[in-house]
């Protein structure tokens, strides 16, 4: 058996400990940032959020289907996205019955807001809520500009089925606090068509 006092002397525990105290001080101070630098912040919800969708810019074509049945609108369809104002707002753009809809989707404050610019002559707002699922995003309506007849956008969500396959469902209120359900499936159109790195 191997004798622990010739092999380790007594003597130098006490220095051990010190050595070790100290690495474990040094460890504590390497993780918080120097006093020159500054912390990175954690992104919001809205920042996460708006981040997932910008990744969809480019062009997209599918179907949709309404509920109830709407033969004008039911059919192929396509959407153009793209990523606007040095990366501050996201463009989307759809013509369900052939009348182009612009849709903007920005950051105000630490809220994710999207105005839908309706056929309708409306412009509905809408503020996206917090869902435990980060691949997907959905808004629910706040106020609207112009008048809310014969129908307008209620809530919208996009969900994020991967990098080339997504689905958008709208929710129009029409008169007598009925609902109209639009479910788009959309496949990417030209996988060439991506946002730029870090936009």
């Amino acid at each position: 058996m191997a004798n622990f006092s010739r092999s380790f002397p007594m003597k130098s525990l006490p220095f051990m400990l010190c050595i070790g105290a100290l690495s474990l001080c040094r460890l504590t101070f390497a993780q918080n940032p120097s006093p020159g630098e500054t912390a990175i912040p954690a992104k919001s919800d809205a920042q996460i959020s708006f981040g997932a969708l910008k990744s969809l810019a480019g062009a997209w074509t599918g179907q949709v289907r309404t509920d109830p049945p709407n033969p004008d609108i039911d059919g192929p369809i396509q959407v153009t996205m793209r990523v606007a104002s040095g990366g501050n707002v996201l463009v989307h753009e759809i013509a369900p019955g052939g009348v182009p809809e612009p849709t903007m989707i920005y950051l105000e404050g630490d809220r994710l807001t999207l105005v839908h610019y309706c056929e309708a002559g409306n412009r509905p707002r809408l503020v996206a809520r917090k869902l435990p699922d980060q691949k997907t995003v959905g808004f629910d309506f706040v106020d609207i500009s112009g008048s809310p007849e014969p129908a307008y956008l209620h809530s919208f969500v996009f969900t994020i089925i991967d990098a080339d396959h997504h689905t958008e469902d709208w929710t129009f209120m029409l008169p007598g606090g009925k609902l109209m359900h639009a479910h788009f499936d959309f496949r990417r159109a030209n996988e060439g068509v991506r946002p730029p790195a870090g936009k």
